[in-house]
Order: C-alpha cells, then sequence, then structure tokens
C-alpha cells in the first residue's frame, strides 16, 4: 500500500491481522522527491561552473543508474563529480533500490538498517526525515520479504483513469 498513515490507519482498525506492506514504487518515488529537492536546494546555491553543469540534470539523478543512456551518463558523472553532496545522496538513492534484492529476511533488516544509519549520518536535510520515515515504516517494508506484492498495476490502472478524466 501507499505509505499514507490514513490507509494505514484503515487497514489496521478493519483488517487487525492483515500483514501492511509498503510498496517498493511509493518508497522509491518518496526518495526521488527527496532527491530533487535537495538537487534544486544545490542549484539555486550554485555559482560558476557547478551552476552550469547542475543546469539541465534535473531528471538524471532520478533516473536508475542501468536506465540511463549511454550519453547520459557523462552529465551526470561530471554534476556528481563537482557536487560531493548531491553525489552521497544519488548513490544512496541507488542503495535503496537493492532493499528488495536481499537474499533473506535478516539480510534485508540489515540492510535497511545500515542504509538509514548512514542516511541519517550525511546530515542532509532531505535525508535525515527520508531515514526516519523508513524506520516509521520498518514493518510494512519488511513484510515484502514474506509478501513480495506491489501495486503497481492498480497504480497503472489509476493513472489511466486520472489521464482519462482531465483529457475528457
Amino acid at each position: 500500500m501507499d505509505l499514507s498513515g490514513a490507509y494505514w490507519a484503515v487497514v489496521v482498525a478493519a483488517l487487525p491481522k492483515a500483514k501492511v506492506v509498503f510498496d517498493r514504487c511509493h518508497i522509491i518515488k518518496l526518495m526521488n522527491e527527496k532527491l530533487d529537492a535537495w538537487r534544486r536546494a544545490l542549484v539555486r546555491e550554485a555559482a560558476g561552473p557547478l551552476k552550469l553543469v547542475s543546469e539541465g540534470t534535473r531528471y538524471l539523478p532520478l533516473m536508475r543508474g542501468n536506465n540511463l543512456k549511454e550519453e547520459q551518463w557523462p552529465k551526470l558523472e561530471k554534476a556528481l563529480e563537482l557536487n560531493a553532496p548531491l553525489s552521497m545522496a544519488w548513490h544512496l538513492k541507488e542503495e535503496l533500490t537493492l532493499l528488495w534484492e536481499q537474499p533473506s529476511y535478516q539480510a534485508m533488516e540489515q540492510f535497511l538498517r545500515q542504509w538509514c544509519a548512514r542516511a541519517l549520518a550525511t546530515g542532509i536535510k532531505q535525508l535525515v526525515p527520508m531515514a526516519k520515515t523508513l524506520v516509521t515504516h520498518w514493518t510494512g517494508l519488511l513484510n515484502w520479504w514474506a509478501h513480495p506484492i506491489n501495486s503497481g498495476k492498480m497504480e497503472g490502472t489509476n493513472n489511466k483513469i486520472k489521464t482519462l478524466t482531465r483529457q475528457a
């Protein structure tokens, strides 16, 4: 399900024995929002070569590394090279996607604990709340190991409905 506290409260109240599983898509979306907010803050403060390199790279840090085209890598690498905090945040985003690839529940739990500790240690104001959100939703994240489900098809259908409604 979505990370919304309202959804969570309703499910827990109506279905007390249900196992809540927070959707990977929503976790990554939230991380991308935090990363984009951090990138925008850095661009506002940037000057000189960093500002020139940072402009026009909005979507590159939000893409998974394996989805980048060969010609996009040099621009992203240059922006990350000139900006250590953005580089750190980008690498943490990439690492977070590995949470769901852990070989066991224990490995997933350890990975999540270590990721949150690293995010908190950065002191980056957008990553600290992200780590706290993951800690708050800990059980629902780890429940994925026993129940590897996602809401992708439902989200896609909802998106089509919204698009059709908007077009109408």
